[in-house]
C-alpha cells in the first residue's frame, strides 16, 4: 500500500528520440539527397534599399540564372557526399566537426555557439551570488495574489521586444531569471519559455518593422521598407493576444495542479534551490541589492546598443561577461554566499557547462546545411536546386493556394537556415518575382516568409536560441515539442488564415 503522504509524481514520459539523434537522422538523409538530385547554382547582385535615413546593401541570387553543372557530356552532376572526407573536406560524419567550426563570430555557427557559452557562464556566476533567488522570494512575498497579471505584461513586452528589435537571443538571460520565479509562484518553466522566448518569436513573426526579417526582406522584394505596416500591427495584435490566453490557460492549470505541468520533473531543479535560498531571503542586503542593479543596468545597456548601435553576437556577449564580472566582483566583495574569488572562474565553468549541450546542438544543425553543400547561391550545391524546383512548383496554382505554398515553404526551409536575415537572402529573390507570376503581391510574399521564418523558431531544434532556452529551463527538446506541437499548429491555422486573407485583400 502507498504512503498517504507520498509526493504526487508527474507521469512517465514516453521514449522519443534524442535530438542529437534527430539530427543524425536528418543528416542521413540530407546525405541520399545528394545522390539523387544534381547540383546548381546561381549569379548574384548587390542590391540597396532604404531603411529609414540609412542605404543598406544585400547580395541576393537572381533567379533566372540559376544553372544545374553539368559534367563534360552536358549530364547533370550529382555531387553524393562521402562517408568520410580527408583534407578538411565535408563527408557524413565530418557533419559534428566541420559544423562546430563554420561560419563566423557574426552568427552560425561558431559565433552562435560561443555566444551560448559566454552567457550560460556570466549567469553562472550571478546565480551564484544569491542575490536573484533571493530578490524573486522577496519580491513574491510582497506581490501574493497579483501573479496573474505578470503573465500578460511579460507576454507583451517580450513579444514588443521581438517585432521592435528581432529579440531572439536576448531572451536567453531573462529565460534563467523567470524560470526560477515563474517556478516559485506555482507555475512552470514552461510557462516562464511562453512568458519569454515564446512571445518574442511571435513578435518576430508578426512585426511591422523588424529590421533582421521584414525589413530585409521587403527590401529585397524591391517594395517599400515597413509598408503595410498597419495590417501587420494588427496582425501582431492578434498573435499576441492568442499566445497570452493560451499561455494564461496553460498556467493556471499547473497552478491548480503542479503535476499535470509536463516540466513537473525537471523543475525540480529550480524547487529544490528555492528551497535551499529561502533562508536568504531573510538577509536580504545590500550586496544583493548592488548585484540587482547591475543585473538591471547590464540590461538596459544591452538594450539600448541593440537598438540604438546595432550591437549584435560578439558585443552582446561581451556585455554579459562584463556584468557577470562585476557581480561576481560584488558577490565577493560582500561575501554573498561565501563567495571567494575562485567561485567567480568556478561558477562561469559550471555556467557555461549547463549549456554546453544546446551550443553543440547549433554545430549539429549547421552540419546539415553543409552536407547540402552550404548556403552559398554561386556555389554548386543541393541546397539551391532544392529552392530553385520548389520555386518552379509554386508558381503554377491558383493565388491564394500559391501564397499558402509559400508560407508551408518558408516553415519547413527554416529547419535548415533558422536565420531570418539568411532566409530572407536566399528565399526572396526566388519567391518576389515567382508572386509576381503566381498573381500574389509581393507583399503577400514576404508575408509568408516572416510567418513561416519566425513561428517554426519555436520547435525546429536546429535552432540554437531555442535549444540554449530550453538548456536554461532545464527540459528537453523532445519534451517540449510533444506539447508546443499543439501551439504550432494553432500558429499555423491561424498563419494560414492570414496569408489567405492578404491574397483576397490584395494587400499591398
Amino acid at each position: 500500500m502507498a504512503e498517504k503522504n507520498q509526493a504526487p509524481v508527474a507521469p512517465k514520459a514516453t521514449r522519443v528520440p534524442d535530438t542529437y539523434i534527430i539530427i543524425f537522422f536528418v543528416v542521413l538523409l540530407a546525405a541520399l539527397l545528394t545522390y539523387l538530385i544534381p547540383v546548381g547554382s546561381y549569379q548574384t547582385h548587390e542590391i540597396s534599399y532604404k531603411m529609414g535615413e540609412q542605404t543598406k546593401t544585400r547580395t541576393v541570387l537572381i533567379p533566372e540564372t540559376f544553372k544545374l553543372a553539368t559534367d563534360d557530356q552536358g549530364n547533370p552532376v550529382k555531387k553524393g557526399m562521402p562517408v568520410f572526407a580527408p583534407n578538411g573536406d565535408m563527408g557524413i560524419l565530418n557533419y559534428v566537426f566541420e559544423g562546430f567550426v563554420s561560419g563566423s563570430k557574426w552568427g552560425s555557427a561558431i559565433g552562435v555557439m560561443a555566444f551560448i557559452l559566454v552567457i550560460g557562464g556570466a549567469f553562472g556566476i550571478i546565480l551564484r551570488t544569491g542575490a536573484v533567488e533571493s530578490g524573486l522570494l522577496k519580491m513574491i512575498s510582497r506581490a501574493r495574489g497579483m501573479e496573474a497579471a505578470i503573465i500578460p505584461i511579460l507576454f507583451v513586452l517580450f513579444s514588443l521586444g521581438g517585432a521592435v528589435f528581432g529579440m531572439g537571443e536576448e531572451a536567453i538571460p531573462f529565460v534563467m531569471i523567470l524560470c526560477p520565479l515563474f517556478v516559485a509562484m506555482g507555475y512552470d518553466s514552461v510557462t516562464a519559455l511562453f512568458s519569454s522566448y515564446v512571445a518574442t518569436q511571435i513578435g518576430f513573426a508578426t512585426s511591422w518593422m523588424n529590421p533582421f526579417s521584414v525589413a530585409i526582406a521587403q527590401g529585397i522584394s524591391q517594395i517599400p521598407v515597413l509598408s503595410a505596416s498597419g495590417f501587420r500591427i494588427a496582425m501582431w495584435t492578434g498573435f499576441t493576444l492568442l499566445g497570452i490566453v493560451f499561455t494564461v490557460f496553460y498556467a493556471k492549470r499547473v497552478k491548480a495542479d503542479p503535476t499535470r505541468s509536463i516540466s513537473y520533473r525537471s523543475d525540480a531543479y529550480f524547487r529544490e534551490d528555492l528551497e535551499k535560498n529561502k533562508a536568504v531571503e531573510s538577509h536580504f542586503g545590500t550586496g544583493h541589492s548592488l548585484v540587482l542593479l547591475t543585473l538591471a543596468a547590464g540590461i538596459a545597456w544591452v538594450i539600448w546598443g541593440v537598438v540604438e548601435k546595432g550591437y549584435y553576437i560578439p558585443e552582446i556577449a561581451t556585455q554579459f561577461f562584463t556584468i557577470g564580472l562585476v557581480s561576481g566582483l560584488i558577490g565577493v566583495a560582500f561575501k554573498l554566499n561565501g563567495m571567494t574569488v575562485n567561485d567567480i572562474a568556478v561558477s562561469f565553468r559550471d555556467g557555461a557547462k549547463d549549456l554546453v549541450g544546446a551550443a553543440m546542438v547549433v554545430g549539429m544543425a549547421k552540419g546539415i546545411v553543409l552536407i547540402l553543400g552550404g548556403d552559398s547561391p554561386t556555389d554548386a550545391t543541393v541546397m539551391n536546386t532544392v529552392l530553385h524546383g520548389i520555386g518552379n512548383a509554386i508558381a503554377g496554382w491558383t493565388p491564394a493556394v500559391s501564397a499558402w505554398f509559400m508560407y508551408l515553404f518558408q516553415s519547413v526551409f527554416n529547419f535548415f537556415v533558422v536565420s531570418g536575415s539568411g532566409q530572407a537572402a536566399l528565399t526572396m529573390p526566388i519567391m518576389a518575382p515567382l508572386a509576381d507570376l503566381a498573381g500574389v503581391t509581393r507583399q503577400v510574399a514576404v508575408l509568408a516568409f516572416q510567418l513561416g521564418d519566425g513561428f517554426t523558431n519555436l520547435i525546429v531544434p536546429t535552432s540554437g536560441v531555442l535549444m540554449a532556452c530550453l538548456g536554461a529551463a532545464r527540459l528537453d527538446w523532445t519534451t517540449w515539442a510533444k506539447f508546443q506541437i499543439k501551439f504550432q499548429g494553432l500558429l499555423f491555422a491561424f498563419g494560414s488564415l492570414v496569408v489567405v486573407t492578404a491574397v483576397l485583400m490584395g494587400l499591398n
